[in-house]
């Protein structure tokens, strides 16, 4: 083991894990070179299994032979930085989970084409900024038999931190990309589109034309405006999910999982 003891929060090498914006890890001028940041053991066992490489490890004194014990000698001998829990929380901003941090390659992008192969439910993510709901439909979506996900440019990037371990490592378990062309380009790859948004033209969520579609892209929209109009107009299908108690809409999460159950069971 590497074991790196760290007394201040300017040792050389623990910058990836505290003064690097989420932009400045993405890196989008050269993505191949970018970095992630996976938080607590079991997050960061799913990601070494899909194949990301370790780069750096930031763990808590305690853990080093506890609950991280695992994953540090898995990842071989990367630098594993460590300190009191204290000095890690300021170095971070944040008290860490399961006090372990494991700075990751990113893998080069996939192309649509790719998530899309073999693909007979994708998801389309429009919009979404939020990263809890980000890391939420990703896990849904790994549960519930999404086969890929898209992401508009304009949407959180899902190997934001947070978002990982809301997704409880899934972001490294179905195949996604960024989707520059409008969703209406999927029908080049075989997909019929459906919006999730109430209007008067919507059908209900369990409606036979739906499920008996062999290959299928669920577009949902921001968490406060939804979908933009000119999407839901080029839509094959526009799709509400029946509610009670006059409820008009739900966080648009649980609305995914909903939708996921029901379109892929």
């Amino acid at each position: 083991m590497n074991r790196i003891e760290i007394s201040s929060l300017t040792e050389p090498g623990v910058e990836l894990f505290s003064t690097l914006t989420e932009a400045q890890l993405r890196n989008r001028l050269e993505p191949e070179k970018g970095i992630l940041i996976a938080e607590s053991p079991k997050v960061i066992d799913v990601a070494l299994h899909a194949g990301y490489e370790p780069l750096a490890l930031l763990c808590e004194q305690r853990h080093i032979e506890g609950d991280a014990a695992g994953i540090i000698s898995r990842c071989g001998d990367i630098p594993v930085y460590t300190g009191s829990r204290e000095l890690l929380a300021q170095l971070t901003g944040y008290t860490l989970t399961r006090g372990v941090l494991c700075a990751m390659r990113r893998k080069p992008a996939l192309s649509v084409e790719e998530v899309c192969q073999g693909a007979r439910r994708v998801v389309v993510i429009d919009g979404v900024v939020d990263t809890t709901n980000i890391g939420a439909i990703f896990r849904a979506s790994a549960a519930l038999g999404i086969d890929g996900v898209l992401l508009t440019r304009n949407s959180c990037d899902p190997l934001n931190r947070r978002a990982i371990r809301v997704s409880m490592g899934s972001v490294f378990l179905v195949p996604w990309t960024w989707l520059d062309q409008p969703a209406g380009s999927l029908r080049s790859l075989g997909f019929k589109t459906m919006a999730m948004a109430l209007t008067d033209k919507s059908i209900a969520l369990d409606d036979e034309r739906l499920k008996n579609e062999p290959r299928l892209a669920i577009i949902m929209g921001t968490e406060g405006d939804g979908l933009p109009q000119e999407h839901i107009d080029d839509a094959d299908y526009v799709v509400r999910i029946p509610m009670s108690h006059g409820v008009d809409s739900l966080n648009v999460a649980a609305a995914a999982a909903v939708a996921f159950w029901e379109l892929c069971k």
